[in-house]
C-alpha cells in the first residue's frame, strides 16, 4: 500500500470537508503541520471544528485557517499569542472550548486506545466541570471527560519510512503521536521518507498502523514564535 501523496494537497483531496472535527498537532509553532495547514486553508472547507494546543499565531500555523474563517470553534488550552483568535473570540464569532493542557492530551490519548472517556482531578469546583458527571473515588472528587476521536489528524513527523513507522524530533514531538492515535484518518507531514526496513524498530516512535497518508516537505519554514537575545558578556 502506497502512503506517499506527491504533495499536501493530494493528501487532503477526498479526505477534508465541511464541518469536521480536525486535530492538528504542534505545540505554539513547534512541531505543526506547515504544509498540511496552508493546503488545508486552500480547500476552502469551513465550519471546520479544531482540536489543538493553540491556534497560531496571526498570519501563521492555524492562524491562516482563523483569518480565512475557515474554523467555527476551537478545542484548545492556550490561545494567548494570536489577536485575530481573540478578536473572534470576544466577537462571539468564534466559538471556543478551554480545555486544561493535560486533559486535553489525555483526550487524544483516550480516543486513540479505544476508551470512551477518563475521570480526572483537574478542574473540579470550576467552570472546566459544568454539566459534567461528578464522582467520589477514596474520598477524592473527579469529573469525567470525553475523549476526543477527530475526523482527521494533521501531524508532523520527523522522519517516515514508506510503510508509515514516525519519528519525532525533540521537543517537535509534544502532540502529535497524541493526534495521529486518536484520528479516523491520520495524514502525515515529514521531512525525511526513508526505506521500510531503515530503522532501528526500538527507535520507532509511532507505528505506521496509525498512519494512512504522508507528505514529504523537506523545507519547512520552522518560524520561532517568540526570539529572545541575550547580551554577550563583556559586550
Amino acid at each position: 500500500m502506497n502512503k506517499i501523496y506527491p504533495s499536501a494537497a493530494a493528501a487532503l483531496k477526498d479526505v477534508v470537508r465541511d464541518g469536521q472535527l480536525l486535530a492538528v498537532g504542534g505545540f505554539g509553532l513547534c512541531g505543526i503541520p506547515e504544509a498540511l495547514i496552508e493546503a488545508l486553508r486552500d480547500t476552502g472547507v469551513r465550519n471546520l471544528t479544531v482540536i489543538s494546543n493553540n491556534a497560531g499565531v496571526d498570519g501563521f500555523g492555524l492562524g491562516k485557517l482563523l483569518e480565512t474563517r475557515q474554523i467555527s470553534k476551537m478545542i484548545s488550552s492556550y490561545v494567548g499569542e494570536n489577536k485575530e483568535f481573540e478578536r473572534q473570540y470576544l466577537a462571539g464569532e468564534l466559538e471556543l472550548e478551554f480545555t486544561p493542557q493535560g486533559t486535553l492530551a489525555e483526550k487524544l490519548r483516550a480516543g486513540g486506545a479505544g476508551i470512551p472517556a477518563f475521570f480526572t482531578k483537574t478542574g473540579v469546583g470550576t467552570i472546566v466541570a459544568e454539566g459534567k458527571e461528578l464522582r467520589e473515588f477514596d474520598g477524592e472528587t473527579y469529573v469525567m471527560e470525553r475523549a476526543l476521536v477527530p475526523d482527521v489528524a494533521l501531524v508532523k513527523a520527523h522522519v517516515a519510512d514508506k510503510s508509515g513507522n514516525l519519528q519525532f524530533r525533540l521537543t517537535a514531538r509534544n502532540f502529535n503521536p497524541a493526534a495521529a492515535m486518536a484520528g479516523r484518518v491520520c495524514i502525515v507531514e515529514v521531512e525525511h521518507i526513508v526505506e521500510t526496513g531503515a530503522m532501528v524498530p526500538d527507535q520507532v516512535h509511532l507505528p505506521g498502523i496509525y498512519v494512512h497518508r504522508i507528505v514529504h516537505n523537506p523545507h519547512p519554514e520552522k518560524r520561532i514564535e517568540k526570539r529572545t537575545l541575550t547580551e554577550k558578556a563583556g559586550g
